[in-house]
């Protein structure tokens, strides 16, 4: 029998190629379908098992490029109950009244319509209300987790659907960042705003913690908006 000697540089390049080669061959047994059933998956549990919660809001406007200086705040205790949907009270409110009044009070009055029961159905990121398809090269790090990526689009066109990319935890399709544009405009003086939510895992759910909403208006110009979400207070229905 003969031996051949291996030297320490070949065999840790050995190695290395042998790991590339089980991340490819992880990567090609990812499916569609089967990443979309869990994501689906997902939202149905927090669905079904999350009664209500409570959550802590903030809000920044920002104008033009300038996004040290807030324009106008809003924080707000949020209130979220299955049966009826979200109720806000404004703990602080400060700087331009106008936006405020246009900008943050029309954003709150938009939250609560969508999320009214028989009307936030319309509005969950699904199968049924979306396209989604897995990206080339899908699974990448985002925000520390392991993760896939799916390319989406709105099944019909409204100023909270979203065209843009889904990633997903690898492990159990929750929800962990969203980014795109809106699929249309909220008024004939908005362009789409271009969209960015980051969500974290909290009582075993997708619960958002940052969203961003660019947009150019013929009044307002250029508008940032920033939300923070902090002090979850999450309310589960017990497993039977």
């Amino acid at each position: 029998m003969i031996f051949q000697r291996v030297e320490p540089k070949q065999a840790i390049a050995s190695i290395l190629l042998a790991c590339l080669a089980t991340i490819s061959s992880t990567a090609q047994q990812l499916d569609s379908a089967s990443v979309i059933r869990q994501v689906d998956a997902a939202v149905k549990a927090r669905i079904d098992h999350v009664e209500g919660y409570t959550v802590t809001e903030h809000y920044a406007v920002y104008r033009g490029k300038d996004e040290v200086h807030p324009a106008a705040e809003m924080t707000v205790k949020t209130v979220y109950r299955k049966e009826t949907g979200k109720s806000y009270t404004i703990v602080s409110q400060s700087g331009s009244e106008f936006i405020g009044k246009h900008v943050l009070n029309n954003l709150l009055d938009n939250e609560k319509e969508i999320n009214l029961p028989g009307i936030r159905e319309h509005s969950w990121i699904t199968s049924a209300n979306y396209e989604m398809k897995l990206k080339t090269g899908a699974t990448e790090q985002m925000d520390g987790r392991n993760c896939v990526a799916l390319a989406i689009a709105p099944r019909r066109k409204a100023p909270n659907m979203i065209e843009g990319t889904l990633w997903v935890d690898a492990s159990d399709g929750t929800i962990v960042r969203l980014e795109g544009t809106t699929s249309q405009s909220p008024s004939i003086f908005t362009d789409p705003a271009r969209v960015m939510r980051r969500y974290v895992k909290m009582s075993g759910f997708g619960m958002a913690t940052q969203a961003r909403a660019v947009s150019d208006s013929f009044l307002l110009g250029r508008t940032t908006v920033t939300i923070d979400y902090r002090d979850y207070q999450i309310q589960v229905i017990p497993a039977k």
